[in-house]
């Protein structure tokens, strides 16, 4: 078996046979869809209306800005990256891109974003966009993720903007709307991610990465699991209860979410298991994007129908 460690020596002079898809690899383009699509959600769910090329716009440097988080993340991560099967094939590892190309990617997508955004919707919604890849390419990446199994609890604000910045972009000012819907993806990040690191636990362990299963168990974690998804029925129906969403959101948050609080019981009970049978931890995983996706999809839904009047 080859050893991936080899192929990746950041000071290495070996030429480089960069291709454009290794560079959108480098932006993470799986995670940049989720992030879009929540921050369009929040522009559209947001009361008032904005330009369509100007709503391109902001939804264009959220993506960007999310591009470019992502490949400083995976400029400092390279080494890392390397020792952990999940990742080593990645353009940094096998040498695909060089680092310098990397940083220097990500430095023109996230300086692109911020300015664009100032110029042309707004220097809170450019504010806001910048402490994002502050938080994720600095506070969680550099900060967090090597030294606290509490990563994940904290760097969970990272992917927590976007509908934030959606909505300030329409209405330019912080309400409390966009800061429950801030709050849903931040309390939603822990049992999704901590999910998908039970059944790579040892891809973890192998790099020194202090995730929880690794530091403080996998029964911690799971308990930990199920107390997250049993918070996330009240907080997503916030909205509705605080009468800042209607009936359709607010059915669709408590069904949705009470799913995910059920799906989350068997992971968060389960003792002494083998990593050949994690069907209820890789279930929960995958309903946790597809549940982000229909919520804040409803939350958008919820806010056509009132706007054309067919609710109130």
């Amino acid at each position: 078996m080859t050893d991936t460690t080899t192929l990746y020596t950041p000071t290495a002079a070996t030429p480089m046979s960069s291709h454009w898809r290794d560079f959108l690899a480098l932006t993470k383009p799986g995670v940049v869809r989720l992030v879009v699509f929540t921050g369009l959600c929040g522009l559209l769910a947001a009361p008032g209306s904005i330009n369509p090329v100007l709503g391109f716009t902001a939804i264009l440097c959220i993506a960007l800005a999310a591009g470019g988080a992502a490949a400083f993340n995976q400029w400092f991560e390279a080494d890392l990256d390397a020792k952990m099967k999940r990742t080593a094939k990645r353009p940094l590892p096998t040498g695909r891109v060089s680092r310098n190309d990397a940083r220097d990617f990500a430095a023109v997508l996230c300086g692109a974003s911020v300015l664009t955004m100032g110029l042309a919707i707004g220097w809170l919604a450019a504010a806001i966009l910048a402490l994002s890849i502050f938080y994720y390419a600095v506070v969680y990446t550099m900060w967090l993720k090597p030294r606290t199994p509490q990563n994940i609890v904290i760097g969970g604000g990272a992917g927590a903007f976007p509908p934030l910045i959606g909505w300030v972009a329409v209405t330019g000012e912080v309400t409390l709307t966009p800061l429950l819907l801030f709050a849903i993806i931040f309390f939603w990040t822990p049992p999704h991610f901590w999910a998908l690191a039970l059944f790579v636990k040892s891809d973890y362990a192998k790099a020194g990465v202090p995730m929880m299963p690794v530091v403080h168990g996998e029964r911690a974690t799971r308990h930990q699991i199920l107390a997250y998804a049993l918070l996330m029925v009240p907080l997503a129906a916030a909205p509705w209860l605080w009468g800042t969403a209607g009936v359709v959101y607010g059915a669709a948050a408590l069904a949705l979410t009470g799913l995910f609080a059920a799906l989350a019981v068997p992971v968060g009970l389960r003792t002494s298991i083998e990593q050949d049978s994690m069907k209820p931890e890789k279930r929960l995983f995958a309903f946790s994007i597809l549940y982000l996706f229909v919520l804040f999809a409803a939350l958008v839904v919820d806010r056509l129908l009132q706007n054309s009047g067919v609710i109130a």
